[in-house]
């Protein structure tokens, strides 16, 4: 049965749209309450981004279904991803050194195998026709962050109710592994011994994080009109030359919205390589988080607790995909003789995305926190294309 939307409070796309805002404004200002900042390393922002929106539907304040929230998928997804592609610098990333990328890269094959392990472990349990697409998306989330996971829920044409369940196992079992990883923050030079770890990469790192700062320089209104024209033109831009494409696969794994996105990326690595990307000194990818975690509240609001009944299973599943990845990263640690910093920030880079990584590096190594950011927009790079090549293979599985 239809859930009835029009039961809400709040049912107006433009109110519901200034009430998601209003959301995020105060999450961001919590955040920042120095009394709170405990409890938000504990809980970050992104997991409130989540879960108040979604409280809010529960509550009967805001309806599952709602233009707005369609308004948020159409354009701020390739909005934000765009902006992040434009900021990347290449040379700067990787100047952080080998080890960084290949933990960053070792991360994302344990996601992409861990997959299809996890549906052949426990895939019957899950039921219904939607298992493997709800895991597809499951793989955008834990390979680059929520864009991709918007992205690969609209890939596969997976409704919201089939999100519902994957947006507690990746809060629950990927935030749970946060935990894990601030806990083992304690255990790194025991750890980086064991392994016989080279450290003098962190020292690399720490110099580029040097130069990078010197760049920045405070936004002005004419430069946020440039970064928000740009960035809102190349999003309607790659949805209308999107649309015009043909879908490719069977199951659907390229459909017009995967096409959209991909447009977006490629538009903007390749734009950034180019004096586009000094747009990032005015700030250009805190605005595409902005829009992210604003199409993050959108995300929670179409979800219903009552989800976490069919979560079993699904966290049981995700419990198996995230121990593959585990698993192979300290067995990577081991052989490259890697320093847990790199394991630990490698490892958010791809499960948290660009929310959490800064913060578990900054746990880990404090002056580090922006490798933690750096890795997971590296992690936008492969993101949607290893998150594809996981959705075709539980696409085949499942067929």
């Amino acid at each position: 049965m239809e859930p009835d939307v029009t039961a809400a409070l709040v049912t107006d796309p433009t109110q519901v749209a200034a009430l998601l805002a209003a959301v995020l404004g105060a999450v961001f200002a919590l955040s920042r309450v120095p009394a709170l900042d405990k409890l938000f390393r504990v809980i970050p922002p992104v997991i409130w981004a989540y879960f108040v929106p979604m409280l809010l539907t529960t509550a009967g304040v805001t309806p599952a279904q709602n233009a707005a929230y369609d308004w948020f998928g159409y354009v701020l997804l390739p909005f934000a991803l765009f902006l992040l592609m434009i900021t990347i610098d290449l040379r700067a990333i990787l100047s952080l050194g080998r080890l960084a990328l290949l933990m960053m890269v070792v991360g994302t094959l344990g996601i992409v195998i861990g997959g299809p392990v996890a549906y052949l472990a426990v895939g019957q349990f899950l039921g219904g026709a939607e298992a493997w697409q709800g895991m597809a998306a499951l793989a955008g989330s834990w390979i680059g962050g929520t864009a991709n996971m918007v992205a690969l829920q609209e890939s596969v044409g997976l409704s919201d109710a089939g999100l519902a369940p994957i947006i507690v196992v990746d809060t629950v079992v990927g935030y749970g592994w946060l935990a894990v990883l601030l806990f083992l923050s304690g255990y790194q030079e025991r750890f980086d011994r064991w392994v016989g770890a080279d450290t003098k990469a962190l020292d690399r790192v720490n110099a580029t994080l040097r130069e990078i700062d010197q760049t920045r320089q405070p936004s002005t209104t004419a430069t946020v009109a440039m970064i928000v024209g740009l960035g809102v033109g190349a999003a309607v831009l790659s949805r209308v030359l999107g649309g015009l494409l043909p879908a490719l696969g069977d199951p659907t794994i390229i459909s017009g919205g995967t096409w959209a996105v991909l447009i977006a990326v490629t538009a903007g690595l390749a734009l950034s390589f180019t004096p586009v990307r000094t747009l990032e000194r005015d700030g250009a990818s805190q605005i595409g988080f902005a829009g992210l975690y604003l199409l993050l509240t959108s995300i929670g609001a179409t979800a219903d607790l009552a989800a976490v009944l069919q979560a079993p299973a699904y966290l049981l599943m995700g419990v198996v995909w995230l121990s593959v990845h585990i698993a192979l990263l300290f067995l990577a640690a081991k052989l490259l003789r890697a320093p847990l910093f790199f394991v630990a920030t490698g490892s958010m880079a791809n499960v948290g995305g660009a929310a959490s990584a800064p913060i578990v590096a900054g746990v880990y190594l404090p002056a580090m926190a922006p490798v933690g950011l750096l890795m997971a927009v590296a992690g936008y790079v492969l993101g949607i294309y290893a998150a594809l090549g996981c959705a075709w293979m539980l696409g085949q599985l499942a067929g």
